[in-house]
């Protein structure tokens, strides 16, 4: 039994997105302000116990505009079916699979109302939605024609006036539904969360020791009534000890205490001669443990350093384990287990270094696991980790299967976009660009899934240079439009570029493709030459871009190539064309840079017969120093202009996909003029 998919309406940026959840951990990647904080921030207040934990700010933009609409229609006098259909509400919808688990519904048999016997879903949703008989009520005393008057109202009224409602949906049929109590949600599945601000990196006198202060909570879930019989024992064996302090504290310490008291008599004001006060002291052993416990680490010459000295990382690791065990604890302790037990971790990397942050990710089911083989009897824990991240360590060290990615587009302001690569990837033609870019991302630890734009480059070299080259084209076009962007460079080099391609189409990542010409002779075993004397190229990016069947295509073919054919969605290649008043073209990106700064280099001349064979040698006096090459013209030497083709790359990155018209399935991009 598993939580199978989560859909989410008209909360902050998830205007209306649907996700599938692995059976034990889930990766959620993404940029800044993509909608990821606000999954976690869903469940947190539909399972807070709030009876009113939304506000007007909490609804999504466009559901905003559909207030207007409704308190439109109401001044119309539309029918009351009509404008409840138009008050938006906030939407968590949950799809339990309970395929492997028939005989023992628990507590989901309360929300199980479809008579299918073949079907083995179960659909929970949880609105925040008005109540009814008050529309009225909502739009009372609003002025006709001033919409901000309209949007107080709402600000004071939505939480008061909305509440929180729970249906049993049947998959069959979405019009057969059950209201149910929110408590019978609670009991059937458990919601807990690992926040990313944890306190850790507070070492100040005042703090109350975050690992110390787990060890209350946990103390709680194992002395209930419905824990199991050792974390029972070992609580009252806890308790024993106290107590026995507790006798002292009653004696001795209560006559020293009561001395401290004033005498209320010398005051001689009526009434307060009459009480005789007294002390008593109370020993809370869980506020003990919260309050007053700290975690020593036992040094090998007896020395224990208090917990804030440990590093970050390690205190981090340490927190995550306790809580993970609490959360076990809670599980095994309450009266109802849960049917399903979802734990939220956010952004698990703080403080820790990539390889543990690796070792994290690829341990974290593992954990629950021993849990369940060692502290319950291998009674399974039913729990699944969504895990939202910004490392690109455990991005890629994740499979394909468990990443979903969050994104958004320009054209759709304030709304997120999910997709799920298990989806789009588990297809058989992309099986080959699955493998290859699954082990490319786990190898080089690229950061495409946190990326505003990216960049595919040959080698070394464009690496080096490519942040002079981005500074040169911003200070060209004054501004700073790439600058001020995260781009992600890519070192790829032209035979793998093309396993990219869908992978780029499927984040929707605007990417400029920078390769090299590549010129070969077919008629001399394909071997490599200057591109006049070359007939086709042999670089595999620009034959899948093209889509040549052939095992080569003609050098006079790509030249002829317009800026539009370049453009395929959301790519752009750019390989070298000839320099302003010129004919020739270079061969790789030394020749291009090198044709684009001839003076620099002393080969300039005016026949350019001549001029092409001086730059290919040139060229070749740098292939076995190509980094040196990079580096001479990246930090040293800056008096030399941009490639003319990796210019007009660079210029079609900078532009705003929104200002770009973007046909879906249409192969190309149509500038605004």
């Amino acid at each position: 039994m598993y939580l199978k998919t989560i859909q989410i309406n008209n909360f902050r940026l998830l205007k209306e997105v649907k996700l599938s959840l692995q059976k034990d951990t889930t990766v959620i990647v993404g940029r800044n302000n993509s909608g990821k904080t606000a999954l976690t921030e869903i469940f947190k207040r539909f399972f807070s116990g709030k009876a009113s934990p939304f506000h007007l700010e909490d609804f999504n933009l466009s559901s905003v505009d559909k207030f207007v609409e409704a308190y439109k229609a109401k001044l119309d006098k539309k029918d009351e079916d009509v404008l409840r259909g138009l008050i938006p509400s906030i939407d968590l919808i949950l799809t339990i699979d309970y395929g492997a688990d028939k005989l023992s519904y628990g507590q989901l048999g309360e929300f199980i109302i479809d008579l299918e016997e073949d079907l083995s879903e179960a659909i929970i949703k949880v609105s925040y939605q008005l109540k009814d008989g008050k529309i009225d009520a909502l739009f009372e005393d609003v002025a006709d024609s001033i919409k901000g008057d309209l949007f107080e109202k709402l600000k004071e009224r939505i939480p008061h006036l909305f509440e929180i409602v729970v249906s049993a949906i049947d998959p069959t049929d979405s019009n057969n539904y059950s209201k149910k109590d929110l408590t019978k949600l609670t009991n059937c599945v458990g919601v807990d969360f690992i926040n990313a601000q944890r306190g850790l990196d507070d070492a100040t006198q005042t703090e109350r020791d975050v690992l110390g202060k787990v060890l209350g909570s946990i103390f709680k879930n194992a002395s209930s009534e419905s824990a199991p019989e050792d974390m029972k024992n070992k609580t009252k064996e806890l308790e024993k000890v106290v107590g026995e302090i507790q006798t002292k504290i009653d004696t001795d310490f209560k006559d020293r205490l009561n001395a401290l008291l004033p005498a209320l008599n010398l005051f001689g004001y009526p009434g307060l001669s009459d009480p005789n006060l007294s002390t008593e002291t109370k020993l809370d052993i869980k506020n003990i443990l919260e309050s007053n416990t700290i975690i020593k680490y036992q040094q090998a010459n007896g020395i224990s350093l208090p917990e804030t000295y440990n590093g970050l990382g390690s205190r981090n690791l340490i927190y995550i384990l306790f809580r993970l065990y609490d959360f076990f604890k809670k599980y095994q302790s309450n009266p109802i287990n849960y049917q399903n037990h979802i734990i939220f971790i956010e952004e698990p990397e703080a403080h820790l270094h990539p390889q543990m942050q690796e070792v994290f990710i690829r341990k974290l089911y593992e954990i629950a696991n021993k849990f369940s083989k060692e502290l319950n009897e291998e009674k399974r824990w039913p729990v699944q980790f969504v895990v939202s991240t910004h490392s690109t360590h455990i991005a890629n060290e994740s499979s394909f299967e468990s990443i979903r990615y969050f994104f958004t587009k320009p054209e759709h302001k304030c709304q997120a976009f999910i997709k799920d690569l298990n989806e789009e990837f588990v297809k058989d033609d992309r099986k080959e660009d699955r493998e290859f870019i699954q082990k490319y991302l786990t190898l080089t630890k690229c950061d495409l899934y946190f990326a505003d734009k990216a960049m595919l480059i040959e080698g070394p070299t464009e690496r080096i240079i490519m942040p002079a080259l981005i500074r040169k084209y911003d200070a060209l076009s004054n501004s700073n439009v790439l600058s001020s962007q995260y781009i992600s460079v890519v070192e790829i080099g032209g035979a793998y570029a093309h396993h990219f391609f869908k992978f780029l189409d499927f984040l929707e990542l605007k990417t400029l493709i920078i390769t090299d010409l590549d010129s070969v002779d077919k008629n001399d075993s394909n071997k490599s030459c200057m591109v006049s004397k070359g007939t086709h190229t042999s670089n595999a990016g620009i034959k899948n871009w093209f889509r040549e069947k052939d095992d080569l295509i003609d050098l006079d073919t790509i030249n002829k190539k317009k800026n539009e054919d370049k453009i395929n969605g959301f790519r752009r290649i750019a390989y070298q064309i000839p320099e302003e008043g010129k004919i020739i073209i270079g061969r790789s990106f030394e020749d291009a840079f090198i044709l684009a700064n001839p003076k620099l280099f002393d080969v300039d001349n005016a026949d350019e017969t001549i001029l092409e064979a001086a730059v290919y040698n040139k060229a070749a006096e740098y292939k076995s120093k190509k980094t040196d090459f990079a580096i001479q013209y990246a930090f040293t030497d800056a008096a030399w202009i941009i490639p003319k083709y990796i210019k007009e790359g660079l210029g079609w990155l900078s532009e705003n996909m929104n200002e770009v018209i973007v046909k879906k399935n249409e192969i190309g991009v149509k500038e605004n003029e």
